[in-house]
């Protein structure tokens, strides 16, 4: 008896909030115009996609007290650029990166809420946290927490925000709630009637233990780096290993990790692709600039094109602000030498070989082919596709790699249900009011 391939999930992420969009290049277009977000949902939803998912940016980041301009700096409010979406798609999922820290669960409940009604369940919210004093400065009270009280207060919100959710009965009856909590003590009547879906899609991004415990706990996707197939083996055996403390069945939490692409006619021709991409996203400046973030110094005196400075990084530096330092930073900085020292790499060479996103370079045929064996490997349940242009940069992968996919039998070859949690094989939530 034959075994049906395991199905694979793609998303789409809008670019922004990172250095990895080629904004040189001429067929880039705005990251603000409605049209640009218009331009990649409809293609994704041409492609059959799950979702389309957007990042947040809550403050424009600095660097040496200058805004930090290499990257995306300007960011439209998510949810409101989701709500247009909605009308003018009809399948494809819409998920917004909003912040657990510098919110409230009965506003951002309503607007989440709001988004499932009018897309007619296709709302999905990826909870972020912050323990970011530079970010939180924008907020009323500061907005300031720790590391670990910034999982609690989200595990909490989330709690929450499915308490309001489930507040009316299925069949339209509004009932008071109340919750009362360390973080929050609300009580009242939620304005509007339990989402088509049941609740929007809860998606997670932390690769911490903490973050992991809380994907384990709550989420319905978490949102990875890790890319490479052994590390996306160990990851996911991990997270999913958690799972069953908490009552839940590995298929009730998908991975997706955020992964590039490079397309080409031949294998061949896609690594040149691919090697010139990433001379243009690690541009001398931008080089410099991830060294600074690392080693929290000015380092303008050192040559992009020569070795990595002797100095070590200085481990609470506020040369950088609102950009996330991945790890201890003399960690960082040894890999970065034993790195450089293997392989003879100029400052430039290894910020491009240390900081590169897993992607998947080769013809349309040897994509596919990757990227089903990541599927049937259990190193992902899909991928998040992050490209490097806006808004036409997932027009090829659609044209040419979906279909091969769907000749793998391992991607749908139409959409089967309506709602987001249907595209992603979750059931609706047991009503717990």
């Amino acid at each position: 008896m034959t075994t049906a391939p395991k199905q694979l999930h793609l998303a789409a992420h809008f670019p922004g909030v990172n250095n990895t969009t080629v904004w040189a290049d001429p067929r880039s277009g705005s990251q603000i115009d409605f049209s640009s977000f218009e331009h990649l949902a409809r293609t994704a939803e041409r492609g059959l996609f799950d979702f389309f998912f957007l990042a947040e940016g809550l403050r424009l980041r600095e660097h040496n007290g200058l805004i930090h301009d290499l990257d995306v700096v300007g960011r439209p409010e998510s949810l409101t650029v989701l709500n247009a979406l909605a009308a003018v798609t009809d399948r494809l999922g819409l998920a917004a990166t909003v912040n657990a820290t510098f919110n409230e669960p009965f506003e951002l409940a309503r607007r989440l809420a709001t988004l499932d009604h009018l897309s007619e369940g296709r709302a999905g919210w990826n909870v972020v946290t912050s323990s970011d004093a530079f970010t939180g400065k924008n907020f009323r009270r500061g907005g300031y927490l720790d590391r670990a009280e910034r999982y609690t207060r989200a595990a909490e919100f989330v709690a929450t925000a499915r308490e309001l959710w489930d507040s009316w009965t299925p069949d339209g009856t509004p009932r008071p709630f109340a919750h009362h909590g360390e973080h929050f003590s609300i009580e009242g009547e939620f304005t509007l009637p339990r989402c088509p879906q049941g609740h929007p899609v809860v998606i997670q991004a932390g690769d911490s233990a903490e973050g992991r415990e809380f994907a384990a706990s709550a989420a319905d996707v978490i949102f990875t780096r890790h890319g490479t197939l052994e590390a996306g083996r160990t990851f996911s055996a991990d997270v999913k290993g958690r799972l069953a403390k908490y009552g839940r069945e590995p298929d009730e939490l998908k991975i997706m990790p955020g992964v590039g692409f490079v397309l080409g006619d031949t294998d061949a021709e896609a690594r040149e692709k691919a090697a010139a991409l990433r001379l243009q996203q690690v541009s001398p400046q931008n080089a410099m600039l991830a060294l600074e973030q690392v080693w929290g110094r000015d380092l303008s005196s050192c040559d992009p094109d020569g070795p990595l400075p002797e100095v070590d990084p200085v481990p609470d530096s506020e040369l950088v602000q609102g950009r996330v330092r991945h790890g201890d930073p003399l960690a960082v900085a040894a890999r970065w030498r034993a790195l450089s020292q293997a392989k003879g790499l100029s400052i430039r060479q290894t910020v491009i070989e240390a900081t590169a996103r897993q992607s998947f370079v080769g013809s349309p045929g040897t994509v596919a082919a990757e990227l089903a064996e990541f599927v049937a490997a259990g190193a992902a349940d899909g991928f998040i596709l992050v490209p490097h242009l806006t808004p036409g940069g997932l027009d090829d992968f659609v044209d040419r790699v979906v279909p091969l996919l769907q000749e793998r039998g391992v991607f749908r070859s139409a959409y089967t249900g309506s709602t987001l949690r249907s595209h992603l094989g979750l059931a609706e939530p047991v009503w717990k009011g």
